[in-house]
This record gives C-alpha cells, sequence and structure tokens, in this order.
C-alpha cells in the first residue's frame, strides 16, 4: 500500500529553475506549454509534435533529440544533473517509473504523467496576476478540468483589470491616506462596487477613473467610509 500523499498547494517562482520533461507527444507538449512561460524548459524525445518543433524555433523551449528506451541510468542521470522538477510523459510506462525513480534517487522533484509523483500540476485559470489552481491531488483530472470550467464561468477577464485598479489605487492611497485600516475599507469598497465591475466590460479607463473617484471623494471628505 502506497504512503499517504500529504499535498500542499505552492506558488513558486521558477524563473531561474530547469524544468525536465520526458516525451514529446501531446502531454509534454501540454505541460511544455505551461512551463515554458516561467522557467527555462527542456523537452527530451525521439520526435516531438508540430507545437513543440515551433516553440523549439522560437527559442521558447530547448528540445533535445534522442531515443530515450536505449538510455543507461548514468545517461539518465547526466540529463537530470541541473533539474529542479522532472516530467515523466512519455508513451512507455516503464520508462517513466524508471526515470521518476532515478530522480527520486536525486532528490529532485517529479511530476507523472502515470500517478500523482511528488508534484501534481493543477488546472489552472490565469487572468493577469490572478492565478487558480484546481487539484485532486492526481484523483480525477476529468474533475479538475470540469471544476476549471465552472469556476471560469465566474472568474471574468475583467479580475486582471480589476487587480491593475487596485494595484494602482493602492499606491495613490498609500500615499495619501496614513491609517491602514481607511485605505483597506476603500480599496474594498471599489472592489465592490457593481458600477466599476460594470465598467470594467467596457473600459478600463472609465472604471479606474471611477475607483480614482471613489477614493478621492473619501479624501476630500476626511471621513472613514464606515461613519
Amino acid at each position: 500500500m502506497k504512503n499517504e500523499r500529504k499535498f500542499v498547494p505552492l506558488m513558486i517562482d521558477l524563473s531561474n529553475r530547469n524544468i525536465i520533461i520526458f516525451g514529446g507527444g501531446k502531454v509534454g507538449e501540454r505541460k511544455a506549454v505551461l512551463f515554458s512561460e516561467c522557467s527555462r524548459t527542456t523537452v527530451i524525445s525521439s520526435d516531438f509534435t508540430d507545437v513543440l518543433t515551433e516553440m523549439g524555433k522560437r527559442n521558447k523551449v530547448n528540445l533535445i533529440e534522442m531515443e530515450l528506451s536505449y538510455l543507461q541510468d548514468t545517461e539518465i542521470k547526466k540529463l537530470l544533473s541541473s533539474a529542479f522538477l522532472v516530467i515523466t510523459a512519455t508513451s512507455d510506462h516503464k520508462l517513466n517509473l524508471r526515470i521518476a525513480n532515478i530522480a527520486k534517487g536525486l532528490d529532485i522533484l517529479v511530476n507523472e504523467v502515470d500517478d500523482a509523483g511528488d508534484v501534481v500540476v493543477p488546472s489552472v485559470i490565469k487572468h493577469g496576476e490572478l492565478i487558480i489552481g484546481i487539484s485532486t491531488s492526481g484523483s480525477s483530472p476529468a474533475v479538475s478540468k470540469y471544476t476549471r470550467h465552472q469556476i471560469e464561468k465566474l472568474i471574468t477577464p475583467e479580475y486582471a483589470d480589476m487587480i491593475r485598479i487596485q494595484q494602482s489605487i493602492r499606491e495613490y492611497l498609500k500615499q495619501n491616506v496614513p491609517e491602514q485600516m481607511k485605505r483597506k475599507d476603500i480599496l474594498w469598497q471599489i472592489l465592490e462596487s457593481r458600477d466599476i465591475w460594470t465598467q470594467l466590460s467596457d473600459s478600463y479607463e472609465k472604471a479606474y477613473d471611477q475607483a480614482l473617484k471613489i477614493a478621492e471623494d473619501h479624501i476630500s471628505s476626511g471621513k472613514h467610509i464606515n461613519e
């Protein structure tokens, strides 16, 4: 019986990390598209999808063409020498397991397509700085995908613009409102304004101007918004 896994959701800066993906098929492609946006990503395979080939031409990923099934353990270890995370995504289950075991022996994190592994890559919703990860700890990718589709009906692209507004107004308030709690209340009022959310679907500038007016009105009145 396998040990009970205890996953913790984390946000990790991968900008200077090496991600090694074994397998150039559709699964490897999907992983490469995700990780290439935030890390140095290498895909190792005997062949690659058209998307991966194009990504290689644009230097989005590093492609290493080789036949994996004949590699010795020492050769695999050499390929893993600089890896922060290894992803096993070949069509050969035994090969995936062998690579995973070697990586774990080197204390390298592993994401396995055939098992949960050390790292589960969640289903992701991203709107600007807003990132939502959905996972069933590897138990049901279908449920993760279904949940993402449901959340996407509620979390619209306007959330990215609201974050931009909040960032800008927050900096403005830091310079004009010394009380942290009052700044918090003003930002929350902006966040809950139906008018601003409605304007965001039409024009960021109009929504920002409305948010700024709310902040300026409270500053000029000198009154706490809850009074």
